[in-house]
């Protein structure tokens, strides 16, 4: 398998339509940051249910390991609206935002 290098420039202002103007302004361009867990309760259940007599069930594969890139999702801001909008995220290994 070849190696594909996935690296990515991106402008911070870009031009682009805006769904809440209805026509195409500057928007500001930011990285969408990983929010905090909620809860973890399941890892309690979780924890309960690889215990026990018997067998293992889907506790006993081995876990695969991390894809090669990650998804990334961006927010853009309109600069006139002030309103603010994600389009659906893609994969890239690393991702610079340049002016």
């Amino acid at each position: 398998m070849r190696a594909i290098n996935r690296k990515m420039k991106m402008p911070k202002r870009v031009r682009i339509y805006c769904p809440f103007c209805d026509r195409h302004t500057i928007h500001e361009v930011e990285k969408v940051k990983k929010g905090r867990a909620s809860s973890l309760h399941w890892i309690v259940r979780q924890k309960k249910r690889r215990s026990g007599i018997g067998n293992s069930g889907k506790f006993s594969k081995v876990p695969g390991g991390d894809k090669p890139t990650k998804k990334v999702f961006l927010r853009y801001k309109c600069t006139e609206c002030k309103k603010s909008y994600q389009k659906p995220g893609f994969r890239v290994s690393k991702l610079e935002l340049v002016e």
